[in-house]
Order: structure tokens, then C-alpha cells, then sequence
């Protein structure tokens, strides 16, 4: 049953977005806020003071501010692995201990990079990341975002297990003048050891004498790399309390370090640790984080909605979409609570996307005329990447802004109903003045603050991810034939591997 608080909020309704604006002038200022050079909108969404006050009930009731706080403390929030979540103590914010472990691990991992940008391990224009999941998503964000323009090394990330992604790496690339960094939490990740084992023979096969010398592992268990054999002085470690898809901050960003160069990197620290700041000390209905959040849980538990839409109208965050998938679905996917028990309500919705303009001729045909209600998410910056003409980036801005103006307003046509569009279609916008490495930084820490804020007040934990490991567990036991499957599957397996 569902408690009072919650009550409150299943009862909330909203009028028109139209009519919002039209009884309140100041509205885009009361859900608008600015912060590490992002400014965000949520004035195009159903949000309202009466929604906001029923939201920051249920967060007290929920404890937010408590846990909010042993987040930060590095108290052991993550309980069914009973242990902390201390990403944000890589960028500065955290207990005083783990600020100085990271802040130890860091200058390593900078005298790593010292080391080879002077040639230490031979002359290297390549740089092969191997890794999945959070050891393959952030980094490959942070070079696409903002490597574009560096002529420092040439970077491949390869997650896939699939040998065309490997292979598609190898033709690229010389073997002897390669650097294989190997991301692995654990490092006992089947697909990124078996392809960093192919990527060593092809190493070998390359010309290069000691493979292993141009070996750089990125774990949380260096004994398990100094067993597959990786030298400790190319073991770049971090905190087992690191969670991998919160993990881009620690060595994990080993490659956009070495990529961007360590400036870079710091000011993405830095950017990160500015929206910490904010999301620890703002109030609720001026806090970035949880203000968005609020959005989140209208939506899917008010209006039902089963999906949320996020396109990025600028080619640097192509990958941004992909990145949140990861982050929002493996982190808030839950069916049951962090006490055990059934959440018995709507967790995460599924995150999904793509960029504009492209997606505006693929997609947009739905959010606008379809009969599922998505809230959609814009996310553009002001500054343009590229010196083509000033139209180029004015169109793109203009489509962006239009779509939610568009969405929201609509168009009623009685004489064709094909060509009448309902309107009243929620939206956000985060405009971003300047895509940079301290800008980057803020916008991811926002969407993981964001994701600890829902999880929070569903009453979830979202630092573990149990759903992942059975199909991988089957997997491997299909494998060693130590497995029976259902009919279909027996089949599959024998049409296709014999």
C-alpha cells in the first residue's frame, strides 16, 4: 500500500503547460537553474509548486538529506554489497580519508602518463582500450566529446567481444607503436581478457618482442592484473568503492587523460566536484539534481510514462545517450528495494535517444503524434564545435528549441486529423554555454546525482547490478557444456556452434 506521501503524489494532477505559463510569467525562472556553466529548463514540464511540495515530502520522509549526506561521507550506502559509493570523493567531495586515496591514485596515474608521454615504454601514437560497461562508456564520451581536435595520440575503445570490433581496432592501427590498456574492475571480465588476449597476439604477431611491457591495466584487484601478467608499475588501481559506471573520474579515465592531457582531465574533476557542491547544498527547489529527479518520478509514476528520450543537438555528445542508458537502467532497473522487499511501483524508465538533427527524421514522427507519453530531454550548447559558417550551428540550435516548443504547443486541425499534433508534451532543456572539459565534468556528475536522487526516493539501491550476472553466468556455463537448456536455446546453440 502505498504510503501517505506517496498518496499525495499519485494524486497530483496538472493543466495544460500552456495554461502553466500562462497563469504564472515567471515560470521559466522558478524551474530554471544555472550552475558550472549549464543552464537548466524544466518549465516545459508539468512541474508545479504544489508537485514540488509534494516531492520534497516524500524526500524528508525518505531521509534524501541523510543519505544524500552518507553518500558523501563514504558511509556503506551500497548494502547488499556492503560497502560505499565513493565516486564523488574522486573529483574532491568525500571523507577526508578517501579524498587523500584518491588524490595518492591520481598523482600515479599522472606519473604513468608523465612516463609515457616521454617515451618510457617506447614511442606510442596508438592508444587500444579494452574494457565493457562502465570501463568502456565514459571514457569513449570523453574522448568523442572533447578529444576532436587533439592530434596527441589516436585512441580505439573496444568492448564488444564480437572480433570485427577487435579487428576493426587492429586495421587502424601499428602494432608496435600501440599502448593496450586493459579496464577491468575485477579482471576476471570474460569478454575484455579474451580481447585483450587476442589483442597481445596480435602484438606479437606485429613485431612487438614484450607485449606485456606495452601493457597498461586499469582494476580494482591489481594481485588478479600481476596474475595475468601485467608489471604492478603499470597497475593503475582504484577504490573497490568505485562502481564502474561511476568509475570515468578514477584511473578508469586513464586513456582521456593520456588523450586530453592531464589540464583536461583536472578540469573535468573539477567541473564534477562543482555540481557535488551544488547538489550537497542547494535546496530542493533550486537543486539541479533533484529538481530533475522530481520530473523523472511525475512522469512514471503520475502520468505512467514508461520511457524518457534524451537528444543531444550537438555531434560531440553523440555518445551521451548510451552513456545514461548504462548509468540510469543498471543503476535504478530494480524491482526490489534496498530493505528486500518489492518496490511495487515503476523504477527506472527506459532511457533511450539519439542526435539531432538525425533523430528529428526518425523518431520525432512518435513523440509527436504517437500515443505514448515520453518526456523528452534537449541537450545543446551555445558555443559551436566546428568553424563552419554561423548557420550551420544556428539551424541546429533553432531545431532543438523548436522541437519543445513544438511538442508543447501543438496543433489542432479538425478538417485533417493525420496532420493535428496534441500538444502538451513535456520537455527539458540543458543548454551548456561552452562543451568543455569542466562543463562535461558538471553535466555527467548532475545525471549520477540525478540517478541517487530517484533511487532514494523509490527506496532502492542503486550501486549494485545483480541483473547483469545471469546470462553472463549462463554463458560461461554453456560453455564448459556444464549446462541444460530449454528446447529453443539447445537449439540455437547446436545450429549455430555445432
Amino acid at each position: 500500500m502505498s504510503s501517505p506521501d506517496w498518496r499525495a503524489i499519485e494524486a497530483l494532477r496538472a493543466p495544460r503547460l500552456e495554461r502553466l505559463f500562462a497563469d504564472d510569467p515567471a515560470r521559466v525562472a522558478k524551474f530554471s537553474v544555472d550552475i558550472a556553466g549549464l543552464h537548466f529548463d524544466w518549465s516545459k514540464t508539468h512541474l508545479t509548486g504544489d508537485a514540488i511540495a509534494a516531492f520534497e515530502s516524500l524526500a524528508k520522509a525518505q531521509d534524501l538529506s541523510g543519505k544524500r549526506e552518507a553518500l558523501f561521507r563514504g558511509e556503506p550506502i551500497n548494502a547488499t554489497e556492503g560497502r560505499a559509493a565513493e565516486h564523488t570523493a574522486e573529483r574532491g567531495e568525500g571523507s577526508e580519508d578517501s579524498v587523500a586515496r584518491a588524490g595518492m591514485l591520481h598523482a600515479r596515474m599522472r606519473a604513468l602518463i608523465d612516463a609515457i608521454e616521454a617515451e618510457a615504454l617506447g614511442p606510442i601514437a596508438h592508444i587500444l582500450h579494452i574494457g565493457i560497461g562502465g570501463s568502456a562508456l565514459g571514457p569513449d564520451l570523453l574522448i568523442d566529446a572533447l578529444g576532436r581536435d587533439e592530434d596527441r595520440y589516436e585512441v580505439a575503445i573496444v568492448s564488444n567481444v564480437d572480433g570485427c570490433a577487435m579487428e576493426e581496432a587492429f586495421a587502424r592501427f601499428d602494432p608496435t607503436a600501440t599502448l593496450l590498456v586493459i579496464a577491468s574492475k575485477t579482471f576476471t571480465t570474460t569478454e575484455t581478457l579474451l580481447n585483450a588476449t587476442s589483442a597481445l597476439e596480435w602484438m606479437r604477431e606485429g613485431g612487438v618482442e614484450d607485449a606485456y611491457g606495452r601493457v597498461v591495466a586499469l582494476t580494482a584487484d591489481p594481485d588478479k592484473a600481476v596474475e595475468w601478467g601485467v608489471d604492478e608499475t603499470r597497475i593503475l588501481p582504484f577504490a573497490e568503492s568505485v562502481g564502474g559506471r561511476y568509475s570515468l573520474w578514477s584511473s578508469i579515465g586513464f586513456p582521456a587523460a593520456l588523450a586530453l592531457g592531464w589540464e583536461a582531465f583536472e578540469e573535468l574533476l573539477e567541473g564534477a566536484g562543482e555540481m557535488d557542491r551544488h547538489f550537497r547544498l542547494a535546496a530542493a527547489h533550486e537543486n539541479a539534481p533533484v529538481l530533475a529527479a522530481f520530473a523523472d518520478l511525475f512522469y512514471t509514476q503520475v502520468k505512467g510514462a514508461q520511457t524518457r528520450a534524451v537528444f543531444a543537438y550537438d555531434e560531440r555528445l553523440r555518445l551521451l545517450p548510451s552513456y545514461l542508458q548504462q548509468l540510469e537502467m543498471e543503476s535504478n532497473g530494480k524491482s526490489v528495494g534496498a530493505d528486500g522487499t518489492p518496490v511495487g511501483r515503476a523504477t527506472a524508465p527506459v532511457t533511450w535517444g539519439g542526435v539531432g538533427t538525425d533523430a528529428q527524421h526518425a523518431v520525432f514522427q512518435l513523440l509527436h503524434q504517437g500515443t505514448h507519453l515520453i518526456p523528452v530531454e534537449f541537450v545543446a550548447v551555445v558555443e559551436p564545435g566546428d568553424a563552419l559558417a554561423d548557420d550551420h550551428h544556428e539551424q541546429l540550435l533553432l531545431n532543438c528549441f523548436a522541437q519543445g516548443a513544438a511538442l508543447m504547443k501543438g496543433r489542432a486541425n479538425d478538417a485533417d486529423p493525420a496532420r493535428a499534433y496534441a500538444g502538451d508534451r513535456p520537455s527539458a532543456t540543458i543548454l551548456i554555454e561552452v562543451l568543455d572539459p569542466r562543463a562535461l565534468g558538471a553535466l555527467i556528475a548532475f545525471y549520477e546525482h540525478r540517478t541517487f536522487v530517484n533511487a532514494v526516493l523509490l527506496g532502492i539501491n542503486p550501486f549494485d547490478q545483480f541483473g547483469v550476472e545471469l546470462g553472463k553466468e549462463m554463458a560461461k556455463a554453456a560453455g564448459q557444456g556444464g549446462l541444460d537448456f530449454d528446447p529453443s536455446t539447445t537449439d540455437l546453440i547446436k545450429r549455430a556452434l555445432g
